[in-house]
Formats: C-alpha cells, structure tokens, sequence
C-alpha cells in the first residue's frame, strides 16, 4: 500500500512538473512555416532550404496503390542512406503538401511508420535528408474518398 502511495505522488509530480514547462519550450521545433506552405516545393524550401532532391533507389517508399479512404493511408519509409538526419512525408496534391516530418538521431535505424491524410488522387514523395544531401522516392496514391474535407 505505501508503495502504491508513492508511485502516485511521483507519477502526479512528474504531471505537475510538465505541466508548468512554457509551451514555447515544448513546440520549439515546429516548423510551422513548411507545415502551412500551398506548395511542395515552397513547404520543402522552408523546411530544408532547397527544394531540390536527388531521386534514390536506397529509400523505400511503401504506400497503397488504392486508398479507398484517404482520411488514413499508411506510409512506410525505410532506407539504406548513411547519415540519415531527417525522412519527411510530401504529398503534392495536398492543401497544405508537407504532411509528415520525422528527425532521426544518430545511430538510429532510419525507417517510419505513419499514417497521414490525403484529399485527391497524388503522388506521395519521401524525402531523406542526410549530411551528404536530401534524396526522394516517390508513388501514386489513388484516393477513392478524400481525407482533406473532400
């Protein structure tokens, strides 16, 4: 019993504690200027600095060919790039076109599982940027029902 009262004022502290952070502190990285971009290459201009990329068969993009609900589609990326420091998720034909971006620490394996949105028919472009430079694969999803508010 003395230990369950314990692990709860711990458990309630912790609470406490990340309660009181600034929330500025907590969003620090958002980039919020790629995120709300019309454009692909204007979101990965703002999010990467270029928008340029070298198309990569060491990225493998797995998406659905059909997307009968585009509320959810899944995505996977993995690759076999060194230095991996970030994989981001570009979905062209979308409102806002960045819909996904991950930062991988050293020494982790570069590979993401997610699920994201899509309003239309598109093409779906994984983005990896490493220290030697940003390289994409990309496939066509075709949406059936729009996930965007269409």
């Amino acid at each position: 019993m003395q230990i369950a009262k314990r692990m709860m004022l711990k458990g309630g502290l912790a609470l406490l504690a990340l309660a009181s952070l600034p929330r500025s502190l907590m969003a620090a990285a958002w980039p919020k200027s790629a995120f709300g971009q019309a454009t692909a290459n204007g979101a990965l201009s703002a999010f990467l600095g270029t928008d340029a990329t070298i198309p990569s068969d060491r990225i493998d993009l797995k998406v659905p060919a059909i997307a009968e609900n585009g509320a959810v589609v899944p995505v996977s990326v993995n690759t076999s790039l060194d230095n991996v420091e970030s994989i981001s998720i570009v979905v062209m034909n979308n409102p806002r076109p960045l819909a996904a971006s991950f930062e991988i620490p050293g020494g982790t394996l570069p590979k993401i599982t997610t699920r994201i949105k899509m309003g239309q028919t598109s093409d779906v472009m994984a983005v990896v940027k490493t220290s030697n430079g940003v390289y994409s694969a990309s496939g066509e999803v075709k949406v059936t029902i729009g996930g965007c508010g269409g």
